[in-house]
């Protein structure tokens, strides 16, 4: 039983900590930067909107007064079977360049994607949402790296916002942080191998329409991958976007995110192969696949700890540890829905709520759900 104890401690601690200690030793030794230039190639923007009318008005403004040369940008909203006033609202902007692609039939993000970047003319298609902002330059320092005819993809970074305050919003902030230094070693060192969905883009002759149930924004990268490029990521293209205010809604979110790249995975499994893909297959194994089952391994740990009570002072404290962990993110979510917020619990609640969406995408994918369409949380 110490045997598991320990490899459990040892994986969990891997998944988290060790991978990217490890990247960041390799990023001292290994660098290969892709090169930059301020080019100006035309450029397809691209929002994928679902029932948008309380954000698309603002979000189009916002792009139309982004730096870059009015004559060089198409603007297009691909609308999935909207049921409101986002595509009339979208109309409005007709004569000022924005063009509106309806997707009939309610196909999901993936599948609306697919259809407008069909209808794309940009040598660069970038994909965003309706609720995000971007930063004035983040098209130019976007398109700088695709002067290095290496670079099939190129994400952006998120910088979130927790505006309304609430617990599960600082966890969201601590997490993409995180997920940010990663994906800066990972470029320095060769590529990423999946993109921030909100602000990410492709060369248009490299994208590949992909099935309607899996996460483009990991797949795509991953297919251009296959192909030879290199994705980079550039900290300097920041989109702005809010967290999730309750934990009901990050919850639901990351279960049909997660359960969407699971798919992914399997659909693009031959990555995994080390022989051909040695580091990619590092990655995905390291950062997806372990960080997916880190909630299997705190449950296997856990029985481990309960069974080791009694055998010495350590198992004993670190069952208690674990115990007031859990009991301090159950505190978190009472505190939430009595509107209370004690930062103290809001990294608990976080971590308790993405491993247990983690666990619901797995039993959801035994059951055959796919998360093809979305419904807008934030707000």
């Amino acid at each position: 039983m110490k045997i598991v104890y320990w490899a459990m401690v040892a994986l969990i601690c891997y998944a988290y900590v060790g991978y990217s200690l490890t990247i960041l030793a390799l990023a001292q030794f290994v660098r290969r930067p892709s090169r930059r230039s301020e080019i100006e190639p035309r450029v397809t923007y691209l929002i994928t909107a679902y029932n948008e009318e309380k954000n698309i008005r603002a979000k189009l403004e916002q792009v139309l007064s982004l730096d870059y040369p009015y004559t060089k940008l198409e603007i297009i909203v691909a609308s999935d079977g909207s049921t409101e006033r986002t595509d009339d609202i979208v109309r409005e902007f007709a004569g000022r360049g924005v063009r509106l692609v309806r997707v009939e039939g309610r196909v999901g993000k993936t599948e609306t994607q697919n259809r407008a970047v069909r209808e794309a003319t940009g040598d660069v298609v970038i994909f965003s949402d309706a609720t995000t902002f971007y930063e004035k330059s983040a098209i130019r320092n976007l398109v700088r790296n695709y002067a290095d005819p290496e670079v099939g993809a190129v994400s952006g970074r998120y910088e979130y916002r927790n505006a309304s305050g609430g617990a599960i919003g600082l966890g969201s902030i601590l997490f993409w942080k995180y997920e940010n230094l990663i994906k800066t070693l990972q470029t320095r060192i060769r590529t990423i191998t999946g993109c921030c969905g909100c602000i990410y883009s492709v060369r248009r002759e490299l994208y590949e329409p992909l099935p309607a149930d899996i996460i483009s924004d990991l797949v795509e990268p991953l297919k251009i991958l296959e192909k030879g490029y290199r994705i980079v990521f550039e900290p300097e293209a920041i989109a702005f976007e809010e967290t999730t205010e309750k934990t009901a809604e990050e919850f639901s979110m990351r279960v049909r995110v997660a359960t969407r790249g699971m798919r992914g995975l399997w659909y693009m499994r031959s990555l995994f192969n080390p022989a051909r893909y040695p580091f990619v297959s590092f990655q995905l194994f390291s950062h997806k696949v372990l960080r997916w089952l880190v909630p299997l391994f705190l449950l296997v740990l856990l029985a481990a700890n309960l069974a080791l009570l009694g055998s010495g002072r350590f198992y004993d404290a670190t069952a208690v540890l674990q115990a007031a962990f859990y009991a301090a993110a159950l505190l978190g979510l009472c505190a939430e829905r009595t509107q209370l917020n004690f930062k103290v619990l809001n990294v608990p609640l976080y971590f308790v709520t993405v491993n247990a969406a983690a666990v619901a995408a797995m039993y959801g994918l035994w059951r055959g759900y796919k998360a093809v369409t979305w419904e807008t949380v934030r707000r």
